[in-house]
């Protein structure tokens, strides 16, 4: 039986075994690290700082196990004065000679800064004995934060942003940054990639601000560009299923592209809403994902098979134990 639920402080060792799956920006596999994230996603369940400073960090538990086997994130605003979202815009630019003949399309990049960002998702992972598990575990760690955004619209922006890992080498290495910038910094990718966690100066200091023209890199460098890594796919296939569309955009360390799109148009922000719990009616409804916060800054999410009628969801015992939910309880509910 699994339910996801909102981190706790008491989570940082389990967390940290999870992070080191992935090691990504948004959560690093580093002790010290994990332990602000936690903090920071503590005060932003209870409230206890800015709207738009606040990182939610949501975590996947295996009940029988007692294990936290996945997580996921919420960034309330991604880029603001004190922090923009930086990012490499990808685009187009002709070229041609009447004399010669001969027409171009070079590919280019340039720096972009953004300092009224938008909400960012992130930091999805899930243990790899759980991929492929029946309950549909992938969707539930990136399902939840969608229903949690339309619980709670007004703390998040108008636009929602995903930021997609793309083709990484055996060692974890970014053959962009190899050839751009590690030459620009003098820093390795992970030390670059850890840093910007917390401080992005170097990057408006350090990285080049003319038009990069992406033809005088090497082809390797090339076929990264905006594509999407052969772990992340079943992201992208979601993301798009759901609203989201490539931003023509990537990351300045490794070349990943972003998705965005805008949060009411978003279909599980749009078909989100408020329900009451009924008893079993002994019938089977489609997969549907359940949301409940049954105290207060407290929230938990679970899968469900069970018919949404008019107003009202039909739950057993076990459904209503895992969302802490009774009989007559409102939840939140959307079918996908």
């Amino acid at each position: 039986m699994f339910v996801m639920r909102q981190s706790s402080r008491q989570d940082v060792d389990q967390i940290l075994a999870v992070a080191e799956h992935l090691d990504t920006v948004n959560l690093p596999a580093e002790r010290g690290h994990i332990e602000r994230i936690l903090e920071l996603s503590d005060y932003s369940f209870t409230g206890a700082v800015p709207a738009e400073e606040r990182e939610y960090l949501f975590v996947l538990e295996d009940l029988e196990a007692d294990k936290v086997i996945g997580t996921s994130m919420i960034h309330a605003q991604h880029g603001t004065r004190r922090a923009p979202h930086v990012y490499f815009e990808v685009f187009k630019e002709e070229r041609y000679s009447e004399t010669l003949d001969r027409y171009f399309v070079h590919q280019c990049l340039r720096l972009g800064y953004d300092y009224n960002g938008p909400t960012e998702i992130g930091g999805l992972i899930l243990l790899p004995d759980y991929r492929g598990n029946p309950a549909s575990l992938g969707k539930l760690l990136s399902y939840t934060r969608f229903l949690f955004i339309a619980m709670h619209r007004e703390l998040f922006r108008d636009r929602v942003l995903s930021e997609l890992l793309p083709p990484l080498e055996d060692d974890g290495t970014s053959v962009l940054w190899e050839h751009l910038g590690k030459v620009f910094t003098g820093l390795t990718y992970q030390e670059a990639d850890l840093l910007s966690k917390d401080n992005k100066e170097f990057i408006k200091a350090l990285f080049p601000h003319t038009v990069i023209y992406t033809s005088l890199l090497p082809d390797e460098v090339h076929r990264v560009i905006g594509e999407v890594g052969p772990t992340t796919h079943g992201v992208e296939k979601i993301l798009r299923r759901i609203g989201f569309e490539y931003a023509e955009q990537i990351d300045p360390f490794d070349g990943g592209p972003h998705f965005i799109a805008r949060t009411d148009d978003i279909t599980l922000v749009q078909g989100a809403r408020k329900v009451r719990v009924i008893e079993p009616n002994g019938g089977e409804g489609p997969w549907s994902l359940i949301a409940s916060e049954p105290t207060a800054h407290s929230f938990r999410s679970i899968p469900v098979r069970a018919p949404v009628t008019g107003e009202a969801i039909s739950l057993g015992a076990d459904e209503r134990q895992r969302l802490e939910v009774e009989v007559g309880d409102e939840v939140w509910a959307v079918t996908p």
